[in-house]
C-alpha cells in the first residue's frame, strides 16, 4: 500500500501529459480537485517525467520532495538539477534517459540555490563555513597527518581516513568522470565546504538535507551535531551540558519549529539552539547565514584573538566588537544586562587564562626546543609535540568553547583540569631536554 499514493500521482502525471499534448503543449492551469500531493500539473513536462520515474526508482527522494515547501511552491526536480549545456557537471550518459531534452546534473552547486535564495547564499560566502574545505585542502600539516600518518603511506588507501572522516565535514574537491558523474574518490560528501567542478564552494544540503530542505530541521541542534562534536570541538556535547540544552532536552519536542524566517522568536521556544544564537532573526536582528557574524573570539586556532579581519580565509575573520553587540542582543531577549554581562566576563577571562597561562608558555617552550633542534622528526612519536597539539587542539578548544557556551564540565574537567596536566608534563620534558641536550 505504501506505493498507492505514487500510483495515483503517476497516473495523474500521465493524464496531465495527455491533456497538455492535446492542448498543443500549453500548460493547463490546475484545478483544486486535481491536486494530488505535489502540484504535479503545474510542473514542466520534463519535471513530471522525473517525478513519475523516481516515484518508483528512488521512492524516498520523491516522498521527501512531496512533503516539502518546494513541492508546495511547484519547485521541481529540473529547477534544481537542470544544468547549463557544456557544464562539466552536465551528465553525458544517463541510463534509461536517452530521450532527455534538457541537460541535467546530479550535482547541485550553490548558485542554483541562490537563484531563489540570493541573500542566504551571499551570507554563506561571507562566513567561516565558506573556507571549511579550502582551508584543509591547502594545509600541508593536515594532508601529511591524513596521508602519511593516518594513511601510513598506503599505496592505494592512504586517503581512506580523509574520505570517511575529514571531507564529510570540511568538504570535498568533487571531480567528475567522462560521463559527468562524480567520481567515487570525491563523492559522496556531506561537507559544508564542497568545491564543485565549476569552482563554486558550499553545500546547502548539510543543514537543509535533501530533498525536504526543511527549515525546522536546520533549527534543531542535531543539524549541527554531525560536525560540531568530538574531542576537538564538542559543541553539541557542550550544548547538552548547558542550561539551554537541558531545557531543550526536556521539552523541545513541544516547541514551534516552522515559523517563517525572522519570525521565530522566544515563545516559539524557551531556550535557544545553535541556530538561534548564530543565525536566526530575533528582536531587531535579522536572520543570517553568516555564522561568523555574531562571534567575538576565534576559539579554534592555537591562540585566541578578537576577530578583526576582512579576509574570509583568516582565522580572525569578522568584527569581534560588532559580533559581541549582536550576540548580547540575542541574550537580551531572555536575560537581563547583569546576567549576560557577567556571563561574557567569565568566558572572556577563561579565554585569556588559556592564552596567557597555557598556550603562550607552551609555544615559547616549543620554539626554543625547535631552535635547539630538540624536537623529534616525527611529531606523532614525540611526547612533547603530541602534548602541544592536545593542549591547543583538544583540551584548549574544549576549555574555550565550553566557557563561552555555558558548558561547565567541558570548561573544567575536560578543559582546564587536563590543560594543567599537559603543561606540567611539557615543562618536565622541556627542562630535561634543555639540561641534557638530548631527546629522551
Amino acid at each position: 500500500m505504501k506505493y498507492f499514493k505514487w500510483f495515483v500521482i503517476i497516473l495523474s502525471v500521465i493524464l496531465v501529459s495527455m491533456i497538455t499534448v492535446s492542448c498543443g503543449g500549453k500548460p493547463v492551469e490546475p484545478q483544486e480537485d486535481d491536486l494530488q500531493g505535489p502540484q504535479v500539473s503545474q510542473l514542466s513536462e520534463e519535471a513530471r517525467a522525473c517525478v513519475a520515474c523516481h516515484a518508483t526508482e528512488t521512492h524516498g527522494v520523491v516522498e521527501d520532495w512531496d512533503k516539502s515547501r518546494h513541492a508546495q511552491e511547484a519547485v521541481s526536480c529540473t529547477d534544481c538539477h537542470e544544468a547549463v549545456p557544456g557544464s562539466p557537471m552536465a551528465l553525458k550518459e544517463v541510463e534509461g534517459h536517452e530521450d532527455l531534452t534538457i541537460a541535467v546534473s546530479m550535482l547541485v552547486p550553490p548558485s542554483r540555490c541562490a537563484e531563489c535564495h540570493e541573500d542566504q547564499a551571499a551570507q554563506f560566502d561571507a562566513s567561516g563555513h565558506y573556507r571549511a574545505g579550502l582551508q584543509y585542502f591547502e594545509k600541508e600539516s593536515m594532508q601529511t597527518l591524513i596521508n602519511v600518518h593516518e594513511g601510513q603511506n598506503h599505496p592505494e588507501l592512504s586517503d581512506a581516513s580523509d574520505k570517511t572522516g575529514c571531507m564529510q565535514c570540511h568538504g570535498s574537491q568533487i571531480e567528475v568522470n567522462e560521463t559527468g558523474h562524480a567520481t567515487v574518490d570525491s563523492y559522496p560528501s556531506s561537507g559544508i565546504g564542497n568545491v564543485y567542478p565549476n569552482g563554486e564552494v558550499g553545500n546547502c544540503t548539510v543543514c537543509h538535507t535533501r530533498h525536504s530542505f526543511d527549515i525546522a530541521e536546520a533549527r534543531k541542534p542535531e543539524a549541527c551535531a554531525s560536525c560540531h562534536l568530538g574531542p576537538d570541538h564538542p559543541d553539541i556535547e557542550i550544548y547538552e551540558n548547558s542550561k539551554h540544552g537541558q531545557i531543550y532536552a526536556t521539552e523541545g519536542e513541544t516547541w514551534v519549529w516552522d515559523s517563517s524566517p525572522g519570525e521565530w522568536e522566544p515563545g516559539d521556544y524557551r531556550a535557544p539552539t545553535c541556530a538561534t544564537c548564530h543565525m536566526s532573526g530575533i528582536g531587531n536582528l535579522e536572520s543570517t547565514h553568516n555564522i561568523s557574524a555574531r562571534l567575538y573570539w576565534n576559539l579554534w586556532e592555537p591562540e585566541s584573538t578578537v576577530r578583526n579581519s576582512s579576509d574570509v580565509m583568516s582565522g580572525s575573520y569578522g568584527d569581534g566588537e560588532a559580533g559581541r553587540e549582536m550576540m548580547e542582543a540575542v541574550c537580551s531577549e531572555c536575560h537581563s544586562t547583569t546576567f549576560y554581562t557577567g556571563f561574557f566576563k567569565s568566558g572572556d577571562d577563561a579565554v585569556r587564562l588559556y592564552n596567557e597561562a597555557y598556550y603562550i608558555p607552551a609555544e615559547k617552550m616549543r620554539a626554543e626546543l625547535a631552535q635547539k633542534d630538540l624536537l623529534g622528526e616525527n611529531p606523532w612519536t614525540d611526547e612533547f609535540q603530541v602534548l602541544y597539539y592536545y593542549l591547543w587542539h583538544h583540551e584548549g578548544r574544549r576549555t574555550r568553547q565550553g566557557a563561552m557556551m555555558g558548558g561547565p564540565d567541558w570548561a573544567h574537567w575536560h578543559g582546564f583540569f587536563e590543560l594543567q596536566q599537559d603543561i606540567y608534563r611539557m615543562k618536565e620534558i622541556y627542562e630535561q631536554r634543555i639540561e641534557t641536550g638530548v631527546i629522551e
